[in-house]
């Protein structure tokens, strides 16, 4: 379940950058900024996407505003980064049992 999330990878006009155009809003109008060795200190999806892409190593800094995610690079290399964005929503992978209306004490 979860549905996957559209991510179309552009380069950017600065050398070492990535951007990534989604068809979902992150941030609404808001800009956040996040460095590689910053605190994340809230559970915002904002807050997720930046996690999601330190922990590949390949980004620096992460830029997010509404549905455009700017990456800078650690290296030249940004491969993975798309499918880690287009993954955010992707809940029951393989080997995940799908809860049922039992599980939660309802009665069909």
């Amino acid at each position: 379940m979860g549905e996957p999330v559209t991510v179309i990878e552009k380069p950017s006009g600065r050398p070492g950058y990535v951007r990534f155009e989604t068809n979902r809003s992150f941030t609404g109008m808001g800009h956040e900024s996040y460095r590689v060795d910053d605190e994340i200190y809230t559970n915002r999806p904002p807050d997720g996407i930046a996690r999601a892409l330190f922990a590949t190593g390949k980004a620096e800094e992460v830029h997010i505003y509404s549905q455009m995610v700017t990456v800078k690079l650690s290296g030249s290399d940004s491969s993975g980064l798309k499918e880690v964005l287009e993954d955010l929503y992707i809940y029951y992978r393989p080997g995940v049992e799908v809860p049922t209306p039992e599980m939660f004490g309802a009665e069909g």
